[in-house]
């Protein structure tokens, strides 16, 4: 099996290379059958990287411990369920991971432009294959998954504990998807900066890969959170640690792509916008992969240090300078006749939306990088830590959450006072109720006064949007409201389901508020039968249950946990030892309710086990940020369910692409 991986990805290099000369060839000398044969060669690189990831799965699941990655990261006493995660639990099956998922996408892609996009098709096949070069190079040349080792040990190192938990099961292959499937806007972005062909053709055709991505980018940020709040067992979420930072920023500017490629697509404007955007979309994921895999910044999510670091950086400058190379050739047919004609329209909404979008994703990358940057410069590595991205997103988020309310309400082009008064005096009288309700409940913090109060402004206005469709479709044809709201975000599914994405961030953005300013911590050591309370909460210390088994020691607390006298739970955090790695880990206990997380950390333990330290959280309202996110993943789902019109579209689309998909098809080397 080593040997059947060594030789796929072999084979998948050279697969790649004839498919850019193949594409390139055939595009420019208008010669279909090759740019046939090109897309026969992605197709059959991707078997080739699967037959590849088959035969690493294969020796994970084997215990082939002739192999340096099994050794590595797996053991005969590792669950089966961790070794088939360990695929991704290490640097070169990460690594592999990526490029099989670049592999697919790519295949994906190529199968839907067989007949559509003939004039930048080619060229997009072509940067995707180029991407897979890179990856396959370091897959082939300096990071090789099926590395033999020359002493075959009897029993393996074992996966990282940390990485032992289920949410690591879903969290990276998440991020990973988002990651990758961002690189098929960006190959026919700069497909269309190649071939002159700049209009909105290449947005069409890839939005729901734009939106593919993001829904993937917004889940792997989601499960990376609920890994480390129930992994790290340190009560929170969200640290701005370096890679959080490198999975964030790609999601803040793909937000802000996905808004602004509706004003070229609606106005014809922002053309350079849009490619800029996807262009440091990608460039990010590739950042992102450079500081977890290259050892340069310290991390609690980075699990490897490695040499990778030079390559990255030059495959990223190397990215940087010729797409910027090409957005700077055709910078003079970029430009758009079209102006905005005022500042109260929705173009402008959009616009300064983008900015701070764009500004958020500046800071944090800016935060990131500044230790690397101070350590070269001046010999000390500055640590930038959470205050500083809290001041400059926290006001910044604030305005974004305005502009959401704004955005949907507001006229193109311009929009007139009355109108203004018309649309927003009802959301706007909501907000400042809140607000005041709010703060005669006690409430003086002004942030949480101006967020709560926002809040409850964008709410208002996307049910002043919903309220107004419904009402129009049962003026017009007499249907129930029920039936009407269905209908109508059936029929306009982009538009409404962009106003549940809205409502999921909102959700979210008070789930962040709301346990980010009334968290409240204890930290007591009791013996068997004692109690402490916090908050309302009164907590009892039962005992101590032991468990060992091949893999890991466990002892687990047991504690029993009452409400106004009432008992509402026993709670069983732990403390986990991991006999091959030789290491420590904790198993935090949450009770988790609409109103506030009961979060028990078993902090230590006297030998005996008759006394034990806990460190226990009230967290309000965080229970709203995994509902946020959980809204805005269905809203994202239906923006992208395909409806009538759109099925309509495509279909005319392939219809006039046909004789020239024909013409190729028929040729010598065709399909």
């Amino acid at each position: 099996m080593p040997d059947l991986g060594r030789l796929a990805l072999a084979i998948a290099f050279v697969l790649a290379i004839y498919s850019i000369c193949a594409n390139v060839f055939g595009a420019r000398r208008s010669r279909p059958e090759f740019v046939a044969s090109a897309r026969h060669a992605l197709w059959s690189m991707c078997a080739m990287v699967t037959i590849a990831v088959a035969a690493l799965w294969t020796g994970l699941l084997s215990s082939d411990f002739s192999l340096e990655y099994v050794a590595s990261y797996s053991s005969t006493t590792l669950p089966t369920a961790y070794k088939i995660t360990a695929l991704w639990g290490g640097q070169q099956g990460s690594l592999l991971l990526w490029t099989w998922l670049l592999t697919i996408f790519t295949s994906i892609a190529a199968f839907q432009s067989r007949r559509r996009n003939p004039e930048i098709a080619p060229y997009a096949m072509a940067v995707l294959a180029g991407v897979a070069i890179f990856f396959l190079g370091m897959l082939n040349f300096v990071t090789r998954p099926f590395d033999l080792l020359p002493v075959i040990p009897a029993q393996g190192t074992d996966l990282n504990p940390l990485l032992q938990n289920y949410w690591m099961a879903i969290h990276p292959p998440s991020l990973y998807t988002g990651y990758v499937s961002s690189t098929v806007p960006f190959a026919f972005g700069a497909a269309a900066l190649i071939t002159g062909k700049l209009d909105d053709g290449w947005i069409r055709s890839t939005r729901r890969w734009a939106i593919f991505s993001w829904f993937f980018l917004t889940l792997g940020n989601l499960f990376g959170a609920r890994w480390a709040y129930e992994v790290l067992g340190w009560g929170g979420y969200w640290a701005w640690d370096p890679v959080e930072n490198a999975a964030f920023m790609p999601w803040l500017v793909m937000t802000a792509y996905l808004h602004s490629v509706m004003i070229q697509e609606r106005k014809d404007m922002l053309k350079v916008w849009n490619l800029a955007l996807i262009g440091l979309a990608f460039s990010l994921t590739i950042f992102g992969t450079f500081i977890t895999r290259s050892g340069v910044i310290s991390s609690v999510h980075s699990f490897t240090q490695s040499g990778l670091g030079p390559y990255f950086l030059t495959f990223l400058a190397f990215i940087v300078t010729a797409y910027t190379g090409l957005l700077i050739f055709r910078a003079r047919e970029l430009r758009s006749p079209a102006e905005f004609e005022s500042y109260l329209s929705r173009e402008a909404a959009f616009l300064f939306n983008n900015l701070m979008l764009i500004g958020i994703a500046f800071a944090v990358f800016w935060g990131t990088i500044f230790p690397v940057l101070s350590e070269a410069v001046r010999g000390v590595k500055i640590t930038v830590g959470p205050p500083f991205f809290n001041s400059v997103a926290g006001p910044l988020a604030l305005g974004l959450i305005f502009l959401m309310g704004v955005g949907p309400l507001i006229a193109w082009r311009r929009t007139t006072t009355s109108n203004l008064v018309k649309s927003f005096a009802a959301p706007a009288i909501l907000g400042v109720a809140t607000g005041v309700v709010a703060a005669a409940a006690g409430l003086r913090e002004w942030y949480v006064l101006t967020a709560i109060s926002l809040a409850a402004f964008v709410f208002g206005t996307i049910i002043v949007e919903f309220r107004r469709g419904v009402s129009a479709r049962r003026h017009m044809l007499a249907e129930p409201a029920p039936k009407a709201l269905v209908n109508l975000v059936a029929k306009n599914n982009r538009r409404y389901g962009g106003y549940i994405i809205h409502v999921g961030v909102i959700v979210a953005f008070v789930g962040i508020v709301g346990s980010s300013f009334f968290k409240t911590e204890v930290k007591k050591s009791v013996r068997e039968g004692q109690s402490f309370s916090i908050g309302a909460y009164q907590l009892r210390y039962l005992g101590l249950d032991e468990d060992d088994t091949a893999h890991m020691e466990t002892a687990t607390a047991r504690v029993e946990v009452s409400r106004d006298g009432r008992v509402v739970a026993e709670m069983t955090p732990a403390k986990l030892f991991y006999k091959r790695e030789q290491q420590p880990a904790t198993r935090v206990a949450i009770r988790s309710t609409p109103v506030a997380d009961l979060y028990i950390v078993l902090a230590g333990l006297e030998p005996n086990g008759n006394q034990a330290t806990f460190e226990v959280f009230l967290t309000p309202l965080v229970f709203w940020l995994w509902a946020g996110g959980l809204l805005m993943a269905l809203g994202t789902v239906v923006v992208m369910w395909p409806n009538v019109r759109e099925r309509a579209a495509i279909a005319s689309a392939v219809s006039r692409a046909a004789p020239i998909a024909i013409s190729g098809e028929a040729a010598p080397g065709g399909e």
